[in-house]
């Protein structure tokens, strides 16, 4: 099935601390990956699962990664982050450009497959969101999801202390969300850490009673943030 929604947002405004020196003149997104920036990898996938344009959230280096998506075959749009307030205020960012239609949303450093991309719209019929989520033996590392008995996500704990989870499903790091998502990112408060975060209006939401589904993830899939992650994704692509 073809996916439907045209639209995609990535978020790429951040720093990348996790992975030093590498990203001192180089931003995340655009770390090589067998000789090709991450980036134009995930652009790749986008494309062929069908999305049409493509919006970058950019702030740091944002010269460069601009250059670098805009060599690539799919229309991308940009708008930058100037204030490194967090990635509710950066998504909310794509409020205009999205308009009334569904759209996906993602990180620069999540590289997933074309499938997950169609699968998620076929989730998402009749719902008002979706999140895509591994199946992890202890989610402690991101964000524990909790379903109830019809699949409807119920619960996100962000970094649970390890052992207390009884789910095994941790955020993947990829959504689909109609554009309601925007009156939610609108009134997050400003979260422990200083900032606004994505996942204070997915709770919103769920609190809101909004119809959020889960999409279980399976084949490649990685989060590239930190140096030891770069030769496994580099083997995984080579298939």
């Amino acid at each position: 099935m073809r996916l439907t929604t045209k639209k995609a947002v990535i978020l790429a405004a951040g720093r990348g601390t996790r992975m030093g020196e590498l990203t001192r003149e180089l931003p995340k997104p655009l770390i090589p990956l067998n000789g090709r920036p991450m980036l134009l990898h995930i652009l790749d996938r986008m494309q062929a699962a069908g999305v049409e344009e493509v919006l970058l959230v950019t702030g740091y280096l944002a010269d460069q990664l601009e250059a670098t998506a805009s060599s690539h075959g799919i229309p991308v749009r940009f708008v930058r982050q100037e204030i490194a307030n967090g990635t509710a205020r950066a998504t909310l960012l794509a409020r205009d450009w999205v308009g009334g239609e569904p759209f996906l949303l993602t990180f620069g450093d999540i590289l997933a497959e074309s499938d997950h991309y169609r699968g998620m719209w076929q989730r998402y019929q009749g719902a008002d969101g979706v999140l895509a989520a591994r199946f992890v033996p202890d989610p402690y590392q991101g964000a524990a999801i909790y379903t109830d008995a019809a699949g409807r996500i119920e619960r996100i704990v962000e970094k649970p202390p390890i052992g207390s989870s009884t789910t095994n499903w941790n955020s993947a790091g990829i959504y689909l969300f109609a554009p309601l998502i925007f009156d939610e990112l609108a009134r997050v408060p400003l979260s422990e850490r200083g900032e606004y975060e994505l996942t204070s209006a997915v709770t919103q939401m769920i609190e809101a009673g909004r119809n959020l589904g889960l999409f279980a993830l399976e084949g490649t899939w990685m989060d590239v943030g930190r140096p030891a992650d770069i030769a496994a994704a580099e083997q995984k692509l080579r298939g």
